[in-house]
């Protein structure tokens, strides 16, 4: 017996995506795919004029919308409308929002980062801190 790492979704058969996760009326519905320490995957659902509100996320997070149309806003772009097929990739740490401009599902795909990464982000973020604090224009400390 082999481990599966995804869940709620059937093995080895040919599926549409849209079809594994059903809209509910006023409401916004998920199934999770695969829940892991540095990634996840989840279908979601819509119904039309529901939302995920301004937040962020520790990690990127890719949607590929899968039926119907989305406005995203992303930190300080302008907003966006996404249609069945197109997918963007929020930068982690970067507040966003969706808004269902009509029924819409999608796939959500957060990939975050492992310790060491983590770890190596913190240190440039401290560098970065450091070179602006100087606030001359060159990268002395």
């Amino acid at each position: 017996m082999s481990v599966e790492l995804f869940k709620n979704i059937e093995f080895e058969k040919v599926l549409k995506l849209k079809e594994l996760v059903a809209y509910s009326e006023g409401r916004v519905s998920s199934k999770t795919l695969a829940q892991k320490e540095e990634v996840s995957v989840t279908l979601l659902s819509f119904d039309k004029g529901e939302g995920l509100s301004t937040h962020s996320a520790p990690g990127d997070a890719m949607i590929i919308i899968l039926e119907g149309s989305v406005r995203v806003a992303i930190g300080e772009n302008p907003k966006v409308v996404l249609n069945e097929g197109d997918t963007t990739v929020m930068p982690a740490n970067i507040p966003h929002a969706l808004e269902a401009l009509e029924k819409f599902k999608m796939m959500l795909i957060v990939v975050k980062p492992n310790e060491q990464e983590l770890q190596e982000l913190e240190e440039l973020q401290e560098a970065k801190g450091k070179t602006e604090k100087n606030n001359c224009g060159c990268e002395c400390s």
